[in-house]
């Protein structure tokens, strides 16, 4: 009887009530209508860094890297701190006037804005689902509309033209092998020469969230990789070292530095690890390969990410139009 009256009076006044107006009517109920059994309020509030904290574990087990547990840290933190609010008391106007202003401030793009705002529906939905909130107050604060941009590939020749460029066997096998194979530069760098299989021209990665795949490289990737390899001296495990002692593993920061010199040498825009990943994935869906197989090449959870790194070319759809309707 409790149970329903109590039900009843919050479902009513919801829409009216913040998180932390409900937390204390749902008591005052507990309190007035106790007589109906012997149970005691629980008058305990979880702070808003616990119930963060809470939800980082949660991301954690779930698979999240640690760069991304940061990055939802650092988002969520600001937040609380631009709010000035508890978590319980967050209302959906705040949020929305959080997000207006943030956007306008630091001049941001709407994607950008709506990885934010994805962001705290993450964390907002998760305490609805485990109970510490009864409404999430993001849930009206719907996807923020973006402008699909087509996004920039390297042309054949502006491929070839770095590889002539390369005054190093070790770049010219950094280029072979991010243009063959469209892994991501995080995961180049993670490559020991144990993950190489030459005989059949395919390698180990760990991407994100530690899941492993294969990816695959070219004949000509194979050559250029094989004869750095055995001009190196060194004995780190590490597929890709610095050119001086102590031979240390590349980063990705090294990798970003060193395409981007090319490609300023070469007067070639917009040098940068991940568009060859995007090139990759052009040429892919360009020549009828099957979109799903794609996914499961580049490492993608959901295949509308595969379909964002993908651009057909226009001349393509002009011919197809031609064949199946005109």
């Amino acid at each position: 009887m409790k149970d329903i009256i109590k039900q009843e009076v919050v479902k009513r006044l919801l829409p009216l009530f913040n998180n932390a107006q409900i937390k204390a009517l749902d008591r005052t109920l507990e309190i007035v209508l106790g007589k109906y059994m012997e149970s005691k309020p629980d008058n305990d509030e979880i702070s808003s860094k616990e119930l963060l904290h809470k939800f980082l574990e949660a991301k954690r087990i779930e698979g999240c890297s640690e760069k991304t547990l940061v990055y939802y840290q650092n988002t969520i933190n600001r937040m609380f701190s631009n709010i000035g609010k508890d978590v319980m008391h967050i209302m959906t106007e705040d949020l929305r006037s959080y997000l207006t202003d943030y956007q306008r401030h630091n001049n941001l793009s709407r994607v950008t804005i709506d990885n934010v705002r994805r962001i705290l529906s993450s964390f907002f939905s998760w305490l609805e689902d485990e109970e510490y909130l009864i409404k999430s107050p993001i849930r009206r604060i719907h996807k923020i509309k973006t402008v699909v941009s087509i996004k920039d590939t390297y042309s054949d020749e502006e491929l070839e033209r770095m590889r002539d460029s390369c005054r190093e066997k070790r770049d010219l096998a950094l280029i072979d092998i991010l243009a063959s194979t469209g892994m991501r530069v995080g995961e180049l760098v993670l490559l020991n020469r144990t993950d190489i299989d030459f005989n059949g021209r395919e390698c180990k990665v760990f991407g994100k969230g530690n899941k492993e795949r294969i990816v695959y490289f070219d004949a000509r990737t194979k050559i250029h990789l094989q004869e750095y390899l055995e001009n190196r001296t060194d004995d780190n495990e590490a597929l890709f070292v610095s050119l001086k002692a102590p031979y240390s593993r590349l980063t990705i920061s090294g990798v970003e530095s060193r395409v981007r010199k090319i490609g300023k040498r070469l007067h070639i825009d917009k040098v940068h690890p991940h568009k060859f990943r995007r090139t990759l994935a052009t040429k892919a869906i360009d020549k009828g390969m099957p979109i799903e197989q794609l996914q499961q090449l580049l490492g993608h959870k959901r295949i509308d990410t595969t379909l964002q790194y993908a651009m057909v070319k226009q001349s393509n759809v002009k011919l197809a139009h031609k064949k199946f309707i005109g």
